[in-house]
């Protein structure tokens, strides 16, 4: 089970980030499996995918100057989408991290934007974490 969880954690961790993986499928064959795993599963597929996301947050916030360059993982139309939904919803936005094609780009914008990573990390993970609970109580 631990090497099912490392892999879970990696999955949910490279799904936060900019490149694509999904690490809700895991998650729930892995709490189907073994319903005793439900809660390491949601606290290490959760830390995971937060971990993910501050990647994204570091690279919004060190290397915004860069974004016009061809390797910085946003393109203008994502960052454009994602800066409208926080400047429409402010830091509450980053409880909707979780979701798909805006989550991501999100946490890069809120990078950019230099939002205390303490609080960043705390609505992020709150999200993120609930989006995990969902899941795997539907696995079982």
């Amino acid at each position: 089970m631990i090497i099912s969880l490392f892999l879970l954690f990696l999955n949910a961790f490279i799904a936060s980030t900019i490149l694509p993986a999904a690490s809700e499928f895991l998650l729930w064959g892995i709490v189907a499996d073994n319903p005793a795993m439900l809660w390491p599963a949601i606290a290490v597929a959760s830390a995971g995918n937060t971990a993910g996301a501050v990647v994204n947050w570091l690279l919004g916030r060190f290397l915004a100057g860069f974004s016009g360059r061809r390797w910085y993982p946003l393109k203008p139309r994502q960052q454009q989408r994602a800066s409208a939904w926080f400047q429409r919803f402010g830091l509450w936005s980053l409880l909707f991290a979780w979701l798909p094609v805006v989550g991501d780009p999100l946490t890069v914008v809120a990078g950019v934007l230099r939002v205390p990573l303490p609080i960043f990390v705390l609505l992020v993970a709150v999200g993120k974490t609930g989006r995990y609970v969902i899941v795997a109580m539907l696995a079982i």
